[in-house]
């Protein structure tokens, strides 16, 4: 016997779920296992819409029953007395379903699981997929069901999927009065006055940042459709997340509705017995008084909902400060160089006072710049610690007019919070989260996307265990771990980037050798800048870096290093797209950091600098951007555009050293897709970086747009042989150079001897070779000779050279046929046949070599013919195939 049930308390989505589920199990008998939602029952009783056949649990014979249908759910604690099957031998279990994972899951034997807005949108795409026709009264109870689990299509867990299945009911016939009427209905009297004490009995609390509304209403009857009432509630007052609690008959009615991704209302509802998914949920609770209720719903929140609104998470740290001895000019050139506005003062190691900029300025312009810093320092101020709430950062900000407070742990400055992270956190918070009821305290907290479904669509099992062990291994060793760079920038543009680079707060080192100890590993490591690389099994590589401030002591030198925070850490990087940061400590997998707007520059296409002296410190930055520009099909930010004028007019890049000027061109020259990027090189006139004379012609252009279809086309031949792309491309823009000028850049690049030898080849040997090749009665094997004295770069820069269609179906099949020429007779062949081993070998191989390529022999036997015939131990010289015959 096949049996379809679904939850206690079934709603719309459930009986939509079975009606479909029917369509794919005909022979299948209907059951509920318990009771139904009163606009359910009120529809089963009344309506002659839709007549379903439903089976009495009492009538059904347990022991027949060969195969259990769960649809809309798979906790084992909500299904009744079918409950008491599930580990009967034998007995086949298929679910289908849209919640989440739970504990108390059971393991079907078939499963069609998705995060969707509602069961019933799987099972109406398996009937569409499988071709099944539905009734227009069917399409009309399947819609009902998705109307009702997506809130009409506006909840937040509703997906693309929801809508297309909607539009596919509608097409079948599905009638939208009869589910406007269902899902609308008017509210009698009683429930009116319900839903008003609803309102006035909503209290608004904040629990770890978060702001829950909790409603309570106390009833001796049973009023229906509470959970309609509580849906309006919700929609009256704009509230996010509410929690609503009826006291009715012999029970506590918990009914959750959520928009905010800080809390997953099916997890509080299953610790009441109850269940349902992240938006939505509900329980019925025996046992509890409502006051007991309410204290066991706060107590659970406290668990489920992330802290992320103190102090501790939105301050700098460690944090820069200066000692009340020092004088004013010091304390200028620490804001300088950290480019920073403040400062605490410290005396003997305790915070005695704050230091601004605004006061450094003024008091230089009277000549008091060599004054310590104690002398104008301010000394009236407030702190706060670690796990000060945000609600009373933001009083002391804004109220008390402090733009920087020093926040403290003990008797140490553990960070500083300014005005500018309050404004960033108010900016993300009122940008994402709307503000609900209008007497209500509102409570900003930095919202963080969490990522990880995106990471479990794109990225290898193997690689998000890495990352999930590597949170795990910070949080033992109390630090936290982040996943970084342009890791993260790829994973957001849904680009293949397996290279893991993590930053620590804490010591990366340390970090890198106990991972490395615990899950296998070697580790390498440079002190000074506190990096290491762990080497992994499987050859896996991930950097791991101690977060970390960097400051330059003249422009394009090499970065001054010292330990910082995370946010520091990401506010020394090159571009915006470039700061984000998901962590990884076990709490907050997945939870993806933007301190400055990183997400927008990449939904906007921009790349942007994060301060204006950005290519001053490090020029190599300038070719990063048009990298980045052109690679991901970005545009430069008018501002950073501006800042690359001026630090070419400013001949910042003199100072760079020869090896990282070669190091990022050649990064420049291994992009995918090189002739636009050095159009935009030229557009900038960076190309004199290279040589003054360079400049992109319309010979160049055409020039590297061959190279280009030149590299893609022996890139498809999949020919498993190594050359260096920009080469081939360095030999294009050096093309229009003399010699000794090609010589002059090599050296003042610092090329090592082989890439110089190969460029060299380009412009001394190509020439002859390409006039050789011109001509129509070449020879297969003279091509070959001819082409396998040049490196590989050289014979892919003289097929796009060159303007003969001739010359180029000779190196094609250079490289697709001649190179997989070999001779198959070995020495010991020669031996066997008379010869005696000497130069004549070499010879011998030569000259088969040159007949195969010309098509002259075919096989071993052709090959062991021609040595008889031209080789024989007279070694008689005119009956040999010479060299001068074949060619």
């Amino acid at each position: 016997m096949q049996v379809i049930t679904t939850h206690v308390n079934a709603d719309f989505d459930s009986l939509a779920s079975i009606v479909a589920a029917k369509k794919l199990y005909p022979e299948a008998i209907v059951v509920f296992p318990g009771s139904q939602e009163k606009s359910l029952r009120d529809f089963l009783l009344k309506s002659t819409f839709y007549i379903l056949e439903v089976e009495k649990i009492k009538k059904v014979d347990f022991e027949k029953i060969e195969t259990l249908i769960l649809v809309d759910i798979r906790q084992i604690h909500r299904i009744g007395r079918f409950s008491e099957i599930i580990l009967k031998p034998n007995i086949r279990i298929h679910i289908y379903d849209h919640h989440p994972p739970s504990p108390d899951d059971i393991k079907g034997s078939y499963e069609v699981i998705r995060q969707v807005g509602a069961t019933t949108t799987i099972l109406s795409e398996l009937l569409r997929e499988r071709n099944i026709e539905i009734s227009p009264a069917e399409a009309t109870i399947l819609m009902l069901g998705i109307y009702e689990d997506t809130g009409s299509l506006t909840f937040t867990s509703t997906t693309p999927e929801d809508y297309s299945m909607a539009a596919y009911l509608l097409e079948r016939g599905a009638n939208l009065n009869v589910v406007s009427d269902m899902i609308t209905k008017d509210l009698t009297a009683e429930q009116v006055s319900l839903l008003n004490e609803l309102i006035e009995n909503a209290t608004v609390h904040i629990i770890n940042g978060v702001e829950v509304v909790i409603a309570k209403v106390s009833r001796s009857n049973y009023v229906g459709d509470f959970s309609l009432l509580v849906h309006k509630l919700k929609d009256i007052e704009n509230i996010n997340l509410l929690f609503a609690l009826a006291d009715m008959e012999d029970r506590i009615y918990l009914v959750a509705r959520s928009r905010t991704k800080e809390v997953n209302v099916g997890e509080v509802a299953a610790e009441f017995g109850g269940g349902g998914h992240q938006t939505a949920a509900s329980a019925n609770i025996k046992g509890l008084t409502l006051i007991q209720a309410e204290n066991k719903l706060k107590e659970l929140l406290k668990k489920y909902i992330k802290p992320i609104n103190i102090a501790k998470d939105v301050m700098s740290s460690p944090a820069k400060s200066i000692d009340a001895s020092d004088s004013l000019k010091m304390a200028g050139e620490l804001m300088t160089r950290y480019n920073i506005n403040a400062l605490p003062v410290l005396e003997t190691g305790r915070l005695v006072g704050i230091i601004t900029r605004q006061i450094i300025e003024k008091a230089s312009f009277h000549g008091l710049k060599d004054v310590p810093v104690k002398e104008y320092m301010i000394s009236e101020f407030a702190t706060v610690k670690p796990q000060t709430s945000w609600v009373d950062v933001q009083r002391l900000i804004v109220e008390n007019n402090q733009r920087f407070l020093p926040v403290i742990e003990g008797a140490k400055v553990a960070g500083v919070i300014t005005r500018t992270d309050l404004l960033r956190v108010l900016h993300t918070d009122l940008r994402e989260e709307p503000r609900y009821l209008p007497n209500a305290q509102f409570d900003p907290s930095q919202k963080r996307r969490t990522v990880t479904k995106l990471m479990e669509e794109l990225l290898p099992e193997s690689l998000i265990s890495i990352l999930k062990n590597a949170g795990e291994m910070a949080e033992r060793l109390k630090m936290n771990a982040y996943a970084v760079g342009g890791f993260v920038r790829d994973l957001l543009l849904r680009n293949d980037n397996f290279d893991i680079d993590l930053v620590v707060e804490g010591e990366g080192i340390k970090f890198a050798r106990k991972f490395a100890s615990h899950y296998g590993g070697t580790v390498t490591y440079h002190k000074k800048f506190g990096t290491a690389v762990i080497n992994l099994p499987g050859k896996i590589k991930v950097d791991v870096a101690s977060a970390r401030l960097e400051y330059y002591e003249r422009p394009a030198a090499l970065p001054q290093v010292e330990m910082s925070s995370i946010k520091l850490d990401l506010y020394r990087r090159d571009f915006t797209i470039n700061t984000l940061a998901v962590k990884l400590n076990p709490r907050s997998f997945g939870e993806m950091i933007d301190f400055f707007g990183a997400k927008k520059d990449i939904k906007d296409k921009t790349i942007r600098v994060l301060h204006n002296l950005s290519f001053v410190e490090d020029p190599t930055r300038v070719l990063r951007a048009l990298r980045f520009e052109q690679r991901f099909g970005f545009q430069l930010s008018k501002l950073t555009a501006n800042l690359i004028q001026n630090a070419v007019k400013m001949n910042f890049f003199d100072n760079l050293s020869r090896r990282r000027l070669s190091n990022e061109l050649i990064l420049v020259l291994q992009e995918e897709n090189v002739p636009p990027l050095i159009k935009r090189m030229d557009d900038f006139d960076l190309l004199k970086l290279i040589h003054p004379k360079l400049v992109f012609t319309e010979h160049m252009k055409e020039l590297l747009e061959r190279i280009h279809n030149v590299i893609s086309w022996f890139k498809l031949l999949f020919l498993d042989k190594q050359y260096d792309q920009w080469i081939v491309y360095f030999a294009g823009i050096m093309d229009g150079l003399k010699k000794e000028e090609i010589k002059t850049v090599a050296e003042k690049l610092s090329l090592n001897r082989g890439e110089a030898l190969k460029i060299y080849a380009v412009k001394e040997k190509v020439p002859g070779i390409l006039f050789n090749l011109s001509s129509p009665a070449i020879k297969n094997s003279t091509a070959y000779h001819l082409l396998t004295s040049l490196p590989i770069e050289a014979q892919l820069y003289l097929m796009a050279k060159t303007t003969s269609e001739h010359v180029r179906k000779a190196v094609s099949h250079y490289f697709t046929h001649s190179t997989q020429v070999k001779v198959e007779l070995s020495g010991d062949d020669l031996i066997s046949l008379g010869l005696t081993p000497g130069k004549i070998f070499k010879k011998i191989f030569h000259e088969v070599l040159n007949a195969k390529l010309d098509g002259v022999l075919k096989n071993r036997e052709d090959e062991l013919r021609f040595i008889k015939e031209h080789f024989p131990q007279s070694k008689t010289p005119n009956q040999r195939y010479t060299q001068s015959k074949i060619h």
